[in-house]
């Protein structure tokens, strides 16, 4: 028997969700689309086993193998350094699948000896207006980001897939790179969503809105598909008020409220690759100070200034923070263990609501590029289960993050550069 998602159950007998564990842990929210396609969040493990550090990969792998003849994948990723992922999507468009990406242009310069464009290139063809190709944007460029701002890059890591086995329209969104770092190094998690047609055809449309290349004409949009949001990148800094996606979403936050004659406090959770945007840090910190009990594990922000991110949020009275940034091998040409996931975790009262358990994940980062510059994906998930799976997964990193709470290095702070992908040396 399969259960439809829902926004949030309305009787005291509401179905019970179980959650299944994976190689990563996967939610089981079955959707009526699909047996084998299920709905809810995959997460790595850059500290467990192979098949944990790979479940996100195994996940798309998968998919791309189930794919059929005459069926669709379409995929937006910044960084594709896996030969045996390209193989597959060439073995793929071999048995009739049409296969379409759109890669950041440095996922081929910054890393020329890696064959895997060379494989993708070699079966899917570079021509945009074929059934199967693979795309690059320009160089030190997104491909929808105004130019007179300066660089920019195709930061996307999502994949739709047309049909699976029994399941249609599934939208795959991640904050994962494809290479071998994202798996062994780098904390991620991945949704998974089959059988949503409207969010389907809206990343549908960006995709093909990010492959036209048409930046002069692109304007920052967002499609609602209860009980799921997505929203899509770059937003102009012309923009109206508050302008800031992310700080738009803090201030429907109600920091204490009364629930059941008990006075209780609004959790906000956030696991952030790189917080340099001021304004975010501002908000949290004021959450924090109004009553909500704010707890942020990130890799790096900035400083070096009063203004800076890392001296905001760790102001007197500031939000619980853990840095993950650690290079546990002292190898300076391998990448750090890093948390390289873009969540945020709200429960409580939110929008008004009491009892809320909503969830955002992505690409996006919270900083000034991802806002205004970047080609980035946003979603967000209202769905208490879901919620509880990332808060056990926040919970996990929390747990391995080092220097954890004694963050003052020069890596947490942003003095010295951490990058997203380390290029292999072997």
């Amino acid at each position: 028997m399969h259960f439809a998602l829902r926004h949030r159950p309305s009787r005291p007998a509401a179905v019970a969700i179980a959650l299944s564990l994976t190689a990563g842990l996967q939610l089981g929210l079955a959707d009526s689309a699909s047996a084998a396609v299920t709905a809810g969040p995959v997460f790595n493990n850059p500290t467990g086993t192979v098949a944990e550090q790979q479940a996100i990969r195994t996940q798309l792998l998968d998919y791309i193998g189930q794919s059929p003849a005459g069926s669709s994948i379409k995929a937006s990723v910044y960084h594709f350094w896996d030969t045996e992922v390209a193989q597959a999507l060439a073995d793929a468009r071999t048995r009739g699948v049409a296969v379409q990406l759109l890669l950041d242009e440095s996922a081929v310069s910054d890393n020329p000896n890696d064959a895997t464009y060379g494989i993708l290139t070699a079966a899917l063809g570079t021509d945009t207006t074929q059934n199967s190709f693979v795309g690059l944007c320009p160089v030190n460029k997104s491909c929808l980001g105004d130019p007179s701002l300066g660089a920019s890059i195709n930061h996307n890591k999502f994949w739709l897939f047309s049909q699976l086995d029994g399941a249609y329209n599934v939208v795959v969104q991640t904050s994962s790179n494809m290479t071998p770092s994202s798996y062994s190094r780098f904390w991620n998690d991945a949704y998974v969503i089959p059988g949503n047609a409207t969010l389907y055809a809206a990343y549908g449309s960006y995709f093909g809105k990010l492959v036209g290349k048409d930046w002069d004409s692109w304007q920052y949009s967002y499609t609602t598909s209860s009980p799921y949001k997505v929203y899509f990148f770059p937003r102009p800094a012309s923009d109206p008020a508050p302008g800031d996606t992310i700080t738009g979403v803090l201030d429907n936050v109600t920091c204490t409220y009364t629930e059941s004659g008990t006075t209780k406090s609004t959790k906000v959770r956030v696991a952030m690759f790189k917080l340099t945007r001021l304004a975010v840090a501002q908000k949290l910190v004021a959450l924090q100070k109004d009553g909500c009990t704010v707890d942020i594990v990130y890799s790096t922000t900035d400083s070096g200034s009063a203004s800076g991110t890392w001296e905001t949020l760790h102001a007197s009275g500031g939000p619980a923070l853990r840095c993950y940034n650690w290079d546990d091998d002292g190898d300076a040409g391998t990448a750090s263990r890093i948390v390289h996931s873009k969540y945020l975790l709200i429960e409580g009262k939110y929008d008004g609501t009491v009892g809320q358990k909503v969830l955002w994940t992505g690409s996006h980062n919270y900083t000034g590029p991802a806002l205004t510059k970047n080609d980035e994906s946003l979603l967000k998930v209202d769905s208490n289960t879901a919620h509880d799976a990332y808060v056990t997964n926040f919970t996990a990193v929390k747990a391995a993050a080092v220097p954890g709470t004694s963050d003052s290095s020069n890596a947490c702070k942003g003095v010295t550069s951490t990058p997203e992908d380390t290029v292999p040396t072997a």
